[in-house]
């Protein structure tokens, strides 16, 4: 999406524009992870211990990321993105965390790479990840 993102700034509107009716696929494009990693049902018991590892990976990579000022969305997207692949590897997230980090890449999706969230933003998503992150530890706990 954010290759055409100059020559398409509003998908709705151009949905509506050119008279398509194809509410998934605007979902889709607000998300911005394709639905086969969303909703992936790949999960290989042997590869769990790795994928968590990789999700607490990026959950720890973009809040240190954040706080060291890193603003701009071509920097924190692809994190935010990696971190919502990995959790649906593992898939023990509480749908409540999920959502909030769900909302945050449509946040992401919705601006151009070279826009940057602003502190408020910035304090925002910090607490919304280290709430996902504690929520996560406690899945993980809960599971044994």
């Amino acid at each position: 999406m954010n290759l055409v993102n100059d020559l398409i700034p509003d998908v709705e509107k151009f949905m509506k524009d050119y008279k398509l009716e194809c509410p998934a696929a605007a979902n889709r494009f607000k998300i911005g992870v394709p639905a086969t990693i969303e909703h992936s049902i790949n999960h290989d018991p042997s590869k769990s211990a790795k994928y968590v590892a990789e999700t607490v990976s990026h959950f720890i990579t973009l809040m240190d990321a954040l706080k060291l000022n890193m603003k701009a969305v071509d920097e924190i997207h692809p994190m935010l993105s990696d971190l919502m692949q990995s959790l649906n590897k593992v898939n023990t997230l509480p749908a409540e965390s999920e959502a909030k980090i769900r909302n945050w890449l449509i946040t992401l999706n919705a601006m151009k790479a070279s826009d940057e969230i602003n502190e408020e933003q910035v304090r925002q998503l910090i607490f919304d990840l280290d709430n996902a992150h504690n929520a996560f530890y406690r899945s993980l706990s809960d599971k044994n």
